[in-house]
């Protein structure tokens, strides 16, 4: 295409072509059990260390025992336990807020936050982790993290 043609074209001729909007959602990583999950940041209300956690008798055995923040009586849930693996003395708590309800979950490490291809996200096979995982989705660092689902996780608790 020459110079003389160049001038001749119309501003929308040479507007580039509209590209897709890619939707996204902000995702906390963590790991348990040397897996990788990721929950959505707007479900997450907070994350503590070394906090005492109470063990309380007759609760399911995924249930380590309640915290008390700030007045509210959280009950903590081990994600190794979960997942039938062997506890740990972990020291990083996630407070979860799903619909009305807070929880906490015990888990190994916090890693950072992403944000993912909402797209991307796949359904879970069938005998994953069901009562936590909603999906999963590759990232850019060719990781696969596990997608959380707190209302599964409520309806466990």
């Amino acid at each position: 295409m020459t110079e003389q043609d160049l001038l001749f074209q119309t501003e929308d001729q040479l507007s580039p072509e509209p590209t897709e909007e890619v939707q996204t959602e902000k995702y906390l990583l963590f790991q348990s059990s040397g897996l990788l999950f990721g929950v959505p940041a707007s479900q997450v209300v907070e994350i503590i260390t070394n906090h005492v956690i109470t063990w309380v008798p007759l609760l399911p055995n995924h249930v380590r025992g309640v915290i008390n923040l700030r007045g509210q009586i959280l009950p903590i849930l081990d994600i190794r336990r979960l997942l039938s693996q062997e506890e740990q003395d972990n020291t990083c708590i996630i407070i979860l807020q799903a619909d009305d309800e807070q929880v906490g979950i015990l888990v190994d490490q916090v890693e950072k936050m992403v944000d993912v291809d909402i797209s991307a996200i796949l359904p879970a096979p069938p005998r994953s982790a069901q009562k936590l995982v909603g999906g999963m989705c590759s990232l850019d660092d060719s990781q696969t993290m596990m997608v959380f689902d707190c209302a599964r996780l409520l309806a466990h608790a």
